[in-house]
């Protein structure tokens, strides 16, 4: 797949509107990663080389299509300034009537942050009108979102229909290093698709996609319960899906069907109470009954995940193994991540938990190929559906 870059564009004195995604996680007033501003960067300092005039369009958070000062990008201006080392503008309304003369005043390494586009109803809806309003000011329009390309919105679908579209420089490194990875001729194998978290809804399609590609599937997180379930073993009262039995029995024949190795954890960490004190034990999966619920892979299966990862020569990874925001229940998340960071294998991961994770572990971005700033963007993707936010960017 080739998109349309922004290294192909001529950008000298052209007014351009980035959407990039600066949803980012904010606690206390404060924001605790800054991941996603810093992705965008590079992508800033082209377009400020090349001499365009630059405005940054995003969402923040779920406003209901209305004005909310808990959601403004007010609060992300000065995080945005720091560390794309530029003088932030804040535009109050994302579709003002002042942009243009705003756009025709900045300065040398200046640019406008625009108020957040779900202040308007218009925008989820993929509203026409509000699109066109969007692009107005505009020449060009760079798409720099991979985390909402999954979404068909006004500023990520709509505006590509009165602008002139490109891909931004992190939208171009994410479908660069995920492509090949739904191509047969073009992927490393052994391949080992781990997956995580709690639902099974948000990773079947997954699950499915890669069942006959890959050559192991490695599940964890509550997700796993369900696989656990559906194999006929007690879970407690462990988060489960059982409504999704019939399901997880479905993939478990169709993985054996098409000589794909399913693993699911063989002993667990369980306890009685969600707790940072909490009294847990690590049993075979064989043992769980009454109160117990599995919250984390146990010693063994971390160890057997690991060694799977070490065979493997392409790794992608969606999801932690347990509640690992706990401490009693981190060891088996820590464990593989930090096995996976040191494989040969080429390594892409991706997931909002997924990223946490490896963040509260200290272990490096670096020590990955890929690391995706998508987490609903980067699971469709890799189900195999063009986006919406990329259709208008291919080539």
């Amino acid at each position: 797949m080739k998109v349309k870059s922004l290294k192909q564009a001529k950008l000298l004195d052209k007014k351009v509107l980035v959407r990039a995604d600066l949803n980012v996680p904010i606690k206390n007033k404060k924001i605790t990663d800054l991941t996603r501003i810093k992705e965008l960067k590079p992508t800033i300092d082209f377009l400020l080389k090349n001499k365009a005039r630059i405005a940054i369009c995003s969402h923040l958070g779920r406003p209901d299509g209305k004005p909310n000062k808990e959601f403004s990008l007010k609060q992300v201006a000065n995080a945005l300034a720091k560390t794309l080392k530029v003088k932030v503008k804040f535009v109050p309304d994302c579709k003002s009537a002042n942009i243009p003369k705003l756009l025709e005043k900045l300065e040398h390494k200046q640019i406008l942050l625009l108020e957040n586009t779900r202040f308007y109803a218009e925008e989820e809806n993929n509203d026409k009108s509000f699109s066109e309003q969007l692009a107005a000011p505009f020449d060009l329009y760079v798409n720099d979102a991979f985390g909402t390309a999954h979404r068909a919105h006004a500023s990520t679908e709509g505006v590509t229909h009165f602008l002139k579209s490109y891909s931004g420089l992190l939208m171009e490194s994410e479908i660069k290093a995920m492509a090949p990875l739904l191509d047969s001729k073009k992927l490393k194998k052994p391949l080992t698709v781990i997956v995580g978290g709690a639902k099974i809804d948000t990773k079947i399609g997954v699950i499915k996609q890669f069942i006959g590609l890959a050559d192991y599937i490695l599940v964890g997180g509550a997700l796993a319960n369900t696989f656990l379930l559906a194999e006929g073993f007690n879970t407690g009262k462990s988060l489960v899906e059982e409504e999704k039995i019939d399901i997880a029995q479905e993939i478990l024949l169709l993985a054996e069907k098409k000589k794909t190795k399913i693993l699911i954890p063989g002993d667990v960490i369980v306890a009685d109470k969600i707790e940072e004190k909490a009294a847990t034990i690590d049993i075979p999966v064989e043992d769980v009954l009454g109160k117990m619920m599995i919250l984390d892979i146990g010693r063994l299966t971390a160890r057997e995940y690991s060694s799977v990862v070490h065979k493997s020569k392409t790794v992608i990874l969606n999801g932690p193994m347990g509640l690992y925001e706990m401490e009693p229940f981190a060891s088996g998340t820590k464990y593989l991540f930090k096995e996976i960071a040191k494989a040969k294998a080429t390594t892409v991961i991706g997931g909002g938990d997924t990223i946490d994770a490896i963040n509260k572990f200290k272990i490096s971005p670096k020590k990955f190929n890929h690391v995706s700033t998508g987490g609903g963007a980067m699971i469709e993707f890799l189900e195999g559906r063009i986006l919406p936010g990329i259709v208008p960017l291919i080539k």
